[in-house]
């Protein structure tokens, strides 16, 4: 049996959690509502305010099914009573981020500016105070959503290890490479 996908998701106060006859999973809060599909060989029911998934068969199908969508529905309990949120900072001289509403607009050295339109889901801040690297605070419900909005921000300029320059997730520290000139002595 599934370790991950036998534990039982307790509901938190003021969650709610509704499924229909096409196995799709609804679960609202004070944060909003999500929603997820389940394969048919996965049953979710309802017992004493948790949700308990099953399987129907031993096939490996199932088997790896029934972790995945424990771990989904959990996410979207989570989402829904307290929210995700993802913190990065944008570490080398003169780079820069700006929001304007659900843009975002970075200047990170290349000879051009690079524009990004968020999602209407999730809920973005900038600061740059004098002194500190520049950080992007976005806040969601839904984790896969943010999880690869932040992949994808990152993947404008990943942290390299010889400067240690970059777009980090807050409190990330890159190990550092020592250079060809430390490799010569």
């Amino acid at each position: 049996m599934s370790r991950i996908g036998r534990l039982p998701i307790s509901l938190p106060e003021g969650v709610t959690f509704d499924i229909s006859d096409e196995n799709l999973v609804t679960v609202k809060g004070k944060l909003g509502e999500l929603q997820q599909k389940v394969d048919s060989g996965i049953s979710v029911k309802s017992e004493d305010g948790k949700i308990v998934l099953d399987r129907a068969t031993e096939q490996k199908d199932h088997k790896s099914k029934h972790g995945l969508y424990r771990a989904l529905i959990a996410n979207m309990v989570k989402g829904v009573s307290e929210g995700y949120i993802i913190q990065q900072e944008l570490v080398g001289v003169g780079y820069k981020v700006e929001a304007k509403g659900q843009v975002l607009e970075f200047s990170l050295g290349y000879s051009h500016n690079i524009v990004i339109e968020l999602p209407p889901e999730i809920d973005v801040k900038t600061v740059t105070e004098r002194g500190k690297n520049p950080t992007i605070t976005m806040t969601s419900i839904d984790k896969q959503l943010i999880g690869q909005v932040a992949a994808k921000i990152r993947s404008f300029r990943k942290p390299e290890p010889y400067k240690g320059k970059g777009i980090l997730y807050k409190g990330e520290v890159i190990r550092k490479k020592a250079g060809k000139a430390a490799a010569e002595k």
